[in-house]
């Protein structure tokens, strides 16, 4: 704290008080301006009397001015500090979206790979089996095909078969095994 002297009559008030070294040298600080009077012999004696408490109260008015300064740092250094941790906190979130939605795209695109793979995998299998039931489809006619020209063959026996009894006027012996039993 800058020290001053008391004023008198005879000493004129000092125009500038130097700034404590904790303020910062850009701005100097001035003491608030206090109005000069004449000394009257009324005053006079009046002056002297309140001398030293004009001192003691620029003095404490200094202090507040400092104290008040000291506080508006504090405050603006506060207020500096929370917003550089907005700012990271802002950043470091931007940062996780970022990540989180590449990692999504990530994961989205193998699934739609694997989706392709298995509809692929799904048509081939398709594709085979309708292979199978047409080949079972193949068989079955040539199964039938065979059924009918056994039939075909049969029926031409019986036939011929029928023929020769007639012609020979036998009768055939399992039919008569078969209905006579």
């Amino acid at each position: 704290m800058a020290t001053e002297q008391p004023v008198s009559e005879t000493t004129p008030a000092p125009e500038k008080i130097e700034a404590p070294a904790e303020v910062s040298p850009e701005k100097p600080v001035d003491p608030p301006a206090v109005p000069e009077t004449k000394p009257d012999e009324k005053t006079a004696a009046h002056v002297e009397k309140k001398g030293s408490k004009t001192s003691l109260d620029r003095d404490v008015a200094l202090a507040e001015v400092e104290k008040e300064k000291k506080l508006s740092f504090i405050k603006a250094w506060e207020e500096t500090e929370k917003t550089k941790a907005e700012n990271k906190a802002q950043k470091e979130l931007s940062a996780i979206a970022s990540w989180e939605n590449t990692k999504k795209a990530d994961v989205e695109a193998k699934l739609k790979q694997i989706e392709e793979k298995f509809e692929k995998k799904k048509a081939e299998y398709a594709e085979k089996m309708k292979n199978k039931v047409g080949l079972i489809h193949k068989q079955a006619e040539e199964k039938r095909a065979m059924v009918e020209a056994k039939k075909g063959e049969e029926k031409l026996k019986a036939e011929e078969l029928a023929a020769k009894y007639r012609a020979t006027g036998t009768v055939p012996k399992k039919l008569i095994g078969c209905f006579g039993g």
